[in-house]
């Protein structure tokens, strides 16, 4: 079995054991997976920062608006490029991390009226460019679809290297085949993502590309290096220190979402069963309380307000068939 070169550090066992820890500190935090506010903020950050560390220009208001729907002002590539990441976000808990054809269709959606061949390993050469000046040269392209295979299968296979590691290894194998004509450095970042959530699902919530994009210089700098060295192991550090940056970030977020949300607002999600619609006088009873004056001010209102819960009538918040939803 074809085995990428790297070789594990002290510095990655160091930050594996620190990620570790902040994972356990996160999920500690039993509203985590109540804070759907925080949760898209930070897919909307994952999606502006991978686009502008490939120069999408587009701000991140202008990003949130185009997901959001709304008219954007801009160039329709730039656009584009963000409903397509926005498409593939939203579809990564579909995807296995393992399965070949599951990362073709993540290029395919990524790519999407952007490149004719889409979905598709390139047939063409690939090299990286400083103006006239080549710096990297990928492999053949006659080798990619043998490259890729190999790499997918020592992903599967491998039984020693910890996920989260190997997760990384990913990023840098990919980022070096450069198996597509464009898209390559999205689909690398998405990737590793679907590879992190394999080990623990928590990585769906967690923006690791805002901190790359925050030391682009240095993910190219390592990148290089490592092509000249003939192995990932400088990359590997890089990504840890990056993954333990973002969770720290994200220790921070939670923390703060954390404290916005009251006791009562806790209650009150506690008797009411995701996906389920309940009157008024429902969550009275269920809450125990017999002020409707109460539950509105001190329950349902500040729910709604931190995107918990929502109406089933929205245009119409007096309704007599009003029902609450989370």
């Amino acid at each position: 079995m074809y085995k990428p070169p790297f070789t594990i550090s002290s510095k990655m066992l160091d930050k594996a054991i620190s990620i570790t820890e902040k994972i356990g500190k996160i999920t500690n935090f039993q509203n985590l997976k109540r804070m759907p506010i925080l949760r898209k903020n930070n897919m909307i950050k994952s999606i502006h920062s991978s686009l502008a560390i490939e120069n999408n220009s587009l701000s991140l208001d202008q990003v949130r608006d185009t997901i959001s729907g709304k008219l954007v002002l801009g160039d329709k590539k730039e656009i584009q490029e963000v409903k397509n990441a926005y498409a593939a976000y939203e579809a990564i808990d579909s995807f296995d991390c393992f399965k070949e054809n599951d990362l073709l269709l993540a290029h395919k959606m990524l790519t999407n009226l952007i490149v004719d061949d889409n979905g598709k390993y390139r047939n063409h050469a690939e090299g990286v460019f400083d103006g006239e000046k080549v710096i990297f040269v990928a492999p053949p392209a006659n080798m990619v679809s043998e490259l890729m295979n190999n790499l997918f299968d020592w992903l599967k296979n491998d039984t020693e290297t910890p996920l989260l590691i190997k997760s990384c290894i990913f990023h840098y194998e990919f980022v070096f085949i450069h198996p597509f004509t464009d898209g390559n450095g999205r689909c690398a970042r998405l990737w590793q993502n679907v590879i992190l959530m394999k080990w623990n699902n928590l990585f769906k919530y967690v923006p690791i590309e805002s901190v790359i994009e925050k030391y682009q210089a240095n993910y190219y700098d390592v990148i290089s290096n490592c092509h000249k060295n003939g192995n990932s192991n400088q990359f590997i550090e890089f990504m840890l220190d990056v993954i333990d940056e973002t969770l720290t970030e994200l220790l921070d977020n939670v923390k703060k979402e954390e404290s916005n949300i009251s006791d009562q607002v806790n209650k009150l999600l506690e008797v009411m069963e995701y996906g389920i619609p309940y009157s008024a006088n429902e969550l009275l009873s269920r809450l125990n309380i017999k002020s409707k004056e109460t539950l509105r001010a001190s329950y349902l209102n500040p729910a709604i307000e931190n995107g918990l819960v929502r109406m089933t009538l929205g245009n119409k918040p007096n309704s007599k068939n009003q029902k609450y939803i989370k």
